[in-house]
């Protein structure tokens, strides 16, 4: 009857609350910190706190609210509720079972947590995210979009191509959606579900596929993986988990050994060479980017992109794929890619004048990152461009610095600001600095969050990216703020 989420401000968790929400069912969240996307939630009548303390939680997601009426209280002071009725000679974990409160996590909340604490140590049913999604996808046909990057454009795409088909569908989506403001999209008439399926922690290996896509296998999270090889064969596991008569979409060229049954059909894809769906004759120019969409059937000309990059093509292909296998016609497939808007902070424009451009981008791993400089040099070949990267996580920084210093060096002026740590505590010696002294572009800077603005203000440039999956794009309207004077 009741969903409580630890981490609700996740992109993820926010779309099962959402799901529960619209589903009749009251829910309630903790997070850290207050964002864009939690004080959405909040608009939308899910109460969340931001204090890592018991009392925090509303007492109807603690198993207090009818059954206080039943016992002798005695009132207690609580620092964030003040004074609080609390039942007297009644087990916490008793009352929870009888009204039926499921507290979902996130693998990031630590076992420190005093919230998380709390649930487990009374005895409350707990499921992770993943676990969660995987049941949701068990009751429809799953559409499941997984790889190292490209899976939240994909993913997205997916939805919006059938959502503004006749076919329809329902979404879990790992971004914000432009076209809907949403991540989670429902139906009540299609019983298929566009998920984004995460590697983190091997999460995906809950789900249970009608088709699946793998957009790549470049080596990640080797902080729970160890090895690319023991990251290659978790991909290799979710191919298994495909059910008979399934789909597996595969992007052609990637480390990849499926584990399919003999009755799940295999494609490739790919967005700039021939496979089983592919696109051809891309022509870009003007602000438009246009190509043929071609499968193993028939030849779609001249599909538009609404978001006119080249990392979206093959994005757009394996989407169309998915898409034209669930009867999505031709005419649908060209309307809905041109109608496109995109995801917030992929890609993301957030001013667009004739002297000043400034794009977000969500890229985190080093292929994404030189893939979104490649995309701003290709729009904007005659501008001076400026990158300022906030590194995600001491891990993925300890492990790739060498990569990320020379996708960085795509640019000619680059801004480096602290590491965002997320759920890992410092490592000794690893800082954004590693990945400076590696960086060959002329102009590089290191500075601070609480500096940018300052250290902005030196450089002369014409096109501004922020890049990273921390909170540098919070900084965006002071960052555009204060150039308003070159605009």
């Amino acid at each position: 009857m009741r969903y409580y989420f630890l981490g609700i401000g996740g992109i993820g968790m926010s779309a099962i609350a959402r799901y529960f929400k619209a589903k009749g069912f009251e829910v309630a969240g903790y997070d850290r910190t207050s964002t864009v996307l939690t004080r959405e939630l909040e608009a939308e009548g899910i109460k969340i706190n931001y204090v890592d303390e018991v009392e925090a939680i509303p007492l109807a997601f603690r198993g207090i609210d009818s059954e206080v009426e039943k016992h002798s209280t005695s009132n207690y002071s609580s620092p964030v509720l003040g004074e609080v009725a609390k039942p007297e000679g009644l087990e916490l974990s008793t009352l929870n079972s009888q009204l039926s409160i499921l507290v979902v996590y996130t693998p990031a909340i630590p076992a420190d947590n005093k919230q998380y604490r709390f649930f487990v140590d009374n005895g409350f049913k707990m499921m992770k995210r993943a676990a969660v999604l995987g049941e949701i996808t068990r009751l429809e046909r799953g559409l499941c979009i997984a790889g190292t990057h490209g899976k939240t454009t994909t993913s997205t795409m997916t939805a919006h191509i059938l959502k503004q088909s006749h076919v329809d569908c329902n979404a879990f989506l790992g971004g914000i959606s432009k076209n809907y403001t949403s991540n989670l999209l429902l139906s009540d008439k299609s019983d298929l579900v566009v998920i984004e399926a995460d590697e983190f922690d091997r999460s995906f290996h809950h789900l249970s596929p009608y088709m699946a896509v793998i957009t790549s296998t470049d080596a990640d999270h080797l902080d729970i993986y160890g090895t690319h090889e023991a990251y290659l064969e978790s991909f290799a596991h979710f191919t298994s988990l495909i059910v008979d008569g399934g789909v597996l979409f595969v992007k052609k060229g990637i480390q990849l050994a499926p584990r399919t049954s003999d009755k799940v059909t295999i494609y490739t894809y790919s967005g700039s060479e021939q496979a089983d769906f592919y696109a051809d004759n891309i022509r870009l120019g003007g602000g438009r980017l246009v190509f043929d969409f071609v499968t193993p059937e028939e030849r779609i000309a001249d599909v538009e992109l609404g978001v006119p990059v080249m990392i979206n093509v093959e994005n757009a292909v394996a989407a169309m794929a998915v898409a034209y296998l669930n009867g999505v016609t031709a005419d649908e497939l060209r309307a809905s890619m041109a109608s496109f808007a995109g995801i917030r902070r992929r890609f993301d424009f957030h001013l667009r004048t004739d002297r000043l451009t400034v794009i977000d981008d969500y890229a985190h791993h080093p292929m994404e990152l030189e893939a979104s400089l490649k995309s701003v040099n290709a729009l904007y070949a005659d501008k001076k461009i400026v990158v300022v990267f906030q590194p995600h996580l001491y891990t993925r920084t300890r492990d790739f610095y060498h990569e990320f210093a020379a996708a960085l060096s795509h640019t000619e002026q680059v801004v480096l600001v602290e590491i965002y740590p997320a759920r890992e505590l410092p490592i000794e010696g690893v800082t954004s600095q590693l990945i400076l002294d590696e960086v060959t572009s002329p102009i590089k800077r290191l500075t601070t969050k609480a500096e940018l603005i300052d250290t902005l203000k030196t450089l002369e440039f014409d096109v501004l990216l922020t890049v990273g999956a921390g909170d540098i794009d919070t900084y965006i309207p002071q960052i555009v703020e204060s150039l308003e004077y070159r605009v």
